[in-house]
């Protein structure tokens, strides 16, 4: 059985040593994809609001004659939303959302590079002190003195944790 792009998310590592990521920064930090799940990285499209729509995928754009949604994951962290900037980027990752493939468009502050990941780096979140969700991250590489934060996409873009947050 093929594993999807979200299944390798939470289940990254199997049994490498070693994983290929892309990094981009969000609100000062540094964030990483999968390099398997990424599709392209853009530079910034003309969006189209979805009234009622979850704060943090408020619009949708056209990729390549397809409407996507647009999420600025920084809203589902409870960062502060920031003005694009020259090296603004959108990057679009195919994730498996509730068994269905589907393209999502990932608002940067700056894409940097595909790079490599060690298994032996990596660290769990910590249970206090974080200001983010802790099941939002899937887990920290430690790279040279700074942590690349490695986010549960399956975790934010979870209908169900919505439906509970709800009801």
């Amino acid at each position: 059985m093929m594993k999807t792009a979200v299944q390798q998310t939470t289940d990254q590592w199997g049994d490498k040593e070693e994983r290929e990521v892309l990094t981009f920064d969000l609100a000062g930090e540094t964030f990483a994809f999968d390099a398997t799940m990424v599709q392209e990285i853009l530079d910034l499209l003309p969006e189209t609001a979805v009234p009622g729509a979850r704060p943090f995928v408020g619009s949708v754009i056209n990729f390549r004659g397809k409407v996507i949604p647009l999420a600025d994951i920084r809203l589902a962290f409870g960062m502060a939303a920031t003005k694009p900037t020259i090296d603004s980027r959108i990057i679009v990752a195919e994730l498996d959302i509730e068994g269905e493939a589907t393209l999502v468009g990932v608002r940067t502050d700056k894409v940097h590079e595909v790079t490599t990941l060690s298994r032996a780096a990596r660290e769990n979140p910590p249970s206090i002190g974080m200001r983010w969700r802790a099941d939002y991250i899937d887990c920290l590489v430690k790279r040279g003195a700074d942590f690349v934060i490695i986010p549960n996409l399956n975790e934010i873009f979870s209908a169900k944790r919505d439906a509970a947050a709800a009801a």
